[in-house]
């Protein structure tokens, strides 16, 4: 039996009671839900700036205009244009083949060139058929290797242009002898991206390479940086090769420029990501196809951001545009550049796609799904004279004015405020529940590395630094240090050193901090062996003496731990069952716990105290000697109170458990029901219209109408047996009742 030694780090016992009760836990989680309920309507950020709330950004769209008449991508426009209508009566059934040469050649005619050769070898039958593809051209595929999706591209176009006569095989030879001639020269697009990073980051950046007479001052890079999007694989490669060139001779041209792109590891896009929100990284260029559009945060010191070519669904514009206009920008603005060839048609749509997309994003807060969705339909058959007319038509449809007449009344400034007001009392009552501090945290982490034999944690500007550690915490000092590199060795790896930590999450991106949270693996495995200490013997093994002015009268708190279990051992709850009595030195056996409301205050004005960080040198060698030498019979008198408190508590979380389980099973049996009853109405419906002439949509029908049918037979059988499955779990089977502590509460009057 021996006082825990804190070394002025009381406190640390408040820390881990609030984290080793997760009924406090649960309670703060079931309010943080209501408050999520309760604002979940989307707020556009611009009415949270206004109010002087939140910390976003001004989003400002920028295009610049580019090319002339003369060039090469826009004749290459002009003469796909007439081939398409030279084989519109084709374009029914290969519509794919002229939109995807449409798209890839509004992103560079390197890319266009490639598909284009497949199309000529199809229509003059050279060579072997192409392979199919189950690739083909999924608007929600990020995640393959890009190379992967221009073939893809590739086989598709050469698949489908199979059955298209070859009469227009001038014209694409024409296109093909043009696009080989200057795909791999700088367009007009390339030429101005150039010129923007030779005038905001580098000034010696030039067409084929840095001037070899530029002074040693333009060579260096200024710390702006610029992410910049490409749809397609082939003009990633493109970008790459004419930026290198470009920026060849400047200060470390090696390594400014890096690529996110589909297929690579998450190890390789976290490396990627922490260079580029590093400060200290050299890194100025960012190359990303779709692949970064989603799950990467860029903000960290970018504030630009380039469509290198503008995509055609308008939700790939926002994922692309919310890389850097999210909140932690450091940036008050942030701007989306966007080229624009004001000779060529198809720029002109797209120009107005991209002014629609922001309008939406400004007057309503989000883009509902429905407009969405027309937008994409309205592109989805490529760009031609009757596009403009099909994007407003899409715009002006009865239901999205009603839709966008909805979204406008929400957006209300005074419910805006109304509603930010309620989920910051909502935000109040979750901090009083949950009652967390992460100093506490941070004061319980420094007595575990105490107990570890290690030294504290030491403070460095706004952070602090982890001791050294043995080699028993190499594997969890891992998630402190630099990410590691693709092809670094592990050993060479674990030479750098942890990063600093902090404890609260920092106000802007920053790749040099790492958030220690209760879920962080250093965390994780501190508060474990608090938590193998507290819990794996039968008797009690931690014993704490706090100095107290607010009481002039000696008490203790005992701790116990009520765990209930339901089927197959699943924690149903835990929770911590304290009791609080006078003590009178030498008579612990007339202990009588909640004598006194003061006694029933204990725990509260344990809370109090501790939270103003005494030190158990404040309190004499002797008292502690005395404390420690009457906690067994101490903690022996209050056990039966211990377990008659748990005993209550037990009953009261078995009727919630019960009550739990009622709800969600009622609720499940809602919603297959509702399920039931969908699917019934729909068979009902599409038995009226189920006479269609073409074959396989008779067939399509067919096999709705099965796989509805198989539903519903399911869906019986779930109404029978998931919900009782549902209420069997909240029984409870076992119950477990531990000792945790005892701590005394020493009045500063006794010494």
């Amino acid at each position: 039996m021996s006082a825990t030694p804190h070394n002025g780090h009381s406190n640390s016992f408040s820390a881990l009671l609030e984290i080793l009760d997760p009924q406090r836990f649960t309670r703060g989680v079931k309010v943080e839900r209501e408050q999520l309920e309760t604002v979940m309507v989307r707020r556009l950020k611009e009415d949270l700036r206004e109010l002087g709330r939140g910390n976003f950004p001004k989003r400002v769209l920028v295009p610049l205009s580019v090319g002339n008449a003369q060039s090469p991508e826009l004749a290459l426009a002009r003469q796909l244009a007439d081939y398409a209508k030279s084989m519109k009566s084709q374009r029914g059934r290969n519509s794919l083949v002229f939109v995807n040469l449409q798209k890839r050649l509004l992103s560079s005619v390197e890319a266009f060139a490639r598909t284009l050769q497949a199309h000529h070898r199809a229509i003059t039958h050279a060579g072997h058929a192409a392979p199919s593809s189950s690739m083909a051209t999924d608007e929600d595929e990020y995640g393959v290797d890009d190379d992967v999706l221009d073939e893809a591209d590739e086989v598709l176009v050469e698949n489908e242009s199979r059955s298209l006569p070859d009469t227009g095989k001038p014209l694409v030879e024409s296109m093909l002898g043009l696009a080989k001639r200057v795909q791999s020269s700088a367009d007009a697009k390339v030429e101005r991206l150039i010129e923007w990073i030779r005038e905001h980051q580098c000034a010696a950046v030039a067409m084929g390479g840095a001037d070899v007479k530029a002074s040693k001052a333009a060579k260096k890079w200024q710390s702006r940086r610029v992410l910049i999007f490409t749809e397609y694989g082939d003009t990633k490669r493109y970008l790459r090769r004419l930026l290198s060139t470009a920026i060849d001779g400047t200060d470390a041209s090696d390594e400014r420029i890096l690529e996110l792109h589909g297929g690579m590891s998450d190890e390789a896009r976290d490396e990627v990501q922490r260079a580029f929100n590093s400060v200290d990284h050299p890194v100025r260029i960012l190359i990303a196809t779709d692949a970064a559009r989603e799950g990467v945060n860029l903000q960290g010191h970018c504030a630009d951001l380039f469509h290198f070519d503008v995509p055609w669904n308008p939700a790939r514009i926002e994922q692309r545009n919310g890389r850097i206009d999210r909140t932690l920008q450091h940036s008050p603005e942030v701007r989306c550049h966007y080229f624009v060839y004001p000779d060529r048609q198809e720029d002109i749509v797209l120009a107005n796609l991209m002014q629609k997309v922001e309008i939406i994003a400004r007057d309503l807060g989000s883009i509902s799904s429905v407009l969405l969705e027309r937008l994409s339909d309205a592109m989805e058959s490529g760009i031609d004279e009757g596009t403009s007319a099909r994007l407003q038509a899409a715009e002006e449809a009865g239901s999205l004015k009603a839709t966008a007449s909805e979204e406008l009344e929400r957006r209300n400034l005074d419910r805006v405020r109304a509603d930010i007001e309620e989920a910051g009392e909502l935000l109040n009552r979750s901090r009083k529940v949950m009652d967390f501090d992460p100093a506490l945290l941070r004061d319980a982490i420094d007595v575990g590395l105490e107990l570890s034999n290690a030294g504290q944690l030491q403070k460095k500007d706004d952070a602090w630094t982890v001791p050294l550690l043995s080699e028993s915490w190499t594997a969890t000092l891992d998630s402190l240090r630099p990410s590691r590199g693709r092809n670094e060795p592990l050993w060479e790896f674990r030479k750098k050193a942890p990063m600093p930590v902090v404890f609260e999450a920092p106000k802007t991106m920053n790749a040099e901090l790492v958030h220690l949270h209760l879920q962080h693996p250093l965390v994780q495995r501190v508060l474990g062996r608090f938590l193998s200490q507290g819990y794996s013997a039968h008797d009690l093994s931690r014993v704490t003496v706090v100095r107290t002015k607010h009481d002039a009268l000696a008490r203790v708190i005992a701790f116990g731990r009520l765990s209930l279990f339901g089927p197959g051992a699943t924690r149903l709850h835990d929770q911590l069952v304290s009791v609080a009595a006078r003590w009178t030195e030498g008579k612990e056996d007339e202990l009588k716990p909640f004598a006194e409301d003061a006694d029933r205050k204990a725990v509260e004005l344990l809370e109090q105290v501790l939270t103003e960080s005494p030190s158990l040198d404040a309190v004499s060698p002797i008292v502690q000697a005395k404390i420690i030498e009457a906690a067994p019979r101490i903690f022996g008198a209050m056990w039966k109170h211990i377990r008659d408190e748990a005993e209550a508590l037990s009953h009261k979380a078995e009727e919630q458990l019960k009550t739990r389980g009622t709800e969600e099973s009622t609720a499940l049996r809602k919603i297959l029901e509702t399920q039931r009853a969908a699917i019934i109405n729909a068979i009902e419906e599409r038995q009226q219209m189920s006479l269609f002439e073409d074959k396989r949509d008779r067939e399509q029908f067919k096999k709705d109408q099965e796989y509805m049918g198989d539903r519903l037979v399911s869906i019986q059988l779930e109404v029978e047996s998931e919900p009782g499955q549902i209420r069997e779990g909240y029984k409870v089977a076992l119950r477990r009742l531990e000792p945790v502590g005892l701590v005394s509460l020493w009045p500063e009057t006794r010494g």
